[in-house]
């Protein structure tokens, strides 16, 4: 099982991939919309911000999330360090039920380009 660390580390991992890609997946990462990541085996959300090509302001709290975000994820440790790390496929993983992805249809339109 993934600690908070690995989570946290992961998703900072993620925070530089976002800000060093180009093209689409620059573009798409370019929204500002509240983010929440909650992890379920951890019992702890990550909160944050993704804007500006990255993900900033990310802060975890205990339990589910404070609030309801623009994009929310959910998914146990394991899989946000595989997603990461592009052991875990993203489409192989919400279709198998292991992330669950909430967020308007306009979001999922521009989200796509990095999932």
């Amino acid at each position: 099982m993934a600690t908070l660390d690995q989570c946290r580390a992961a998703l900072d991992r993620l925070a530089q991939n976002l800000s060093t890609a180009d093209g689409d997946v620059r573009s798409a990462a370019a929204l500002d919309r509240s983010l929440s990541c909650r992890i379920t085996d951890l019992d702890v959300t990550f909160t944050g911000r993704l804007a500006r090509g990255t993900i900033e302001d990310v802060t975890s709290v205990p339990g589910p999330p404070p609030g309801k975000a623009d994009i929310r994820l959910t998914m146990a440790g394991d899989d946000l360090v595989a997603l990461v790390d592009g052991r875990l496929s993203f489409a192989r993983a919400w279709g198998g039920g292991r992330v669950k992805l909430e967020a308007g249809v306009r979001d999922l339109l521009r989200l796509r380009t990095l999932l």
